[in-house]
């Protein structure tokens, strides 16, 4: 089995495989990478970063993600 780490995403724990970007994060929940943003560790990660962005045991992301509509 894979090294897992804990994070808190949007106020719930979560465990993502070590080594995970916080794009790796963000496809793995279901949504686009090109459509969120995200705040982590209290700083608004830019979108252009997420992939490059290796998440750490105990880090707290807000996601928010897009929808479109009429």
């Amino acid at each position: 089995m894979a090294a897992e780490i804990s994070l808190i995403v949007n106020g719930e724990p979560r465990r993502v495989a070590f080594g995970s970007s916080i794009a790796d994060l963000v496809a793995g929940i279901g949504l686009d990478p090109k459509k969120v943003a995200v705040e982590h560790n209290g700083e608004i990660a830019p979108r252009s970063t997420l992939a490059d962005v290796s998440l750490s045991e105990g880090d707290v992301l807000e996601i928010v993600h897009f929808v479109g509509g009429g």
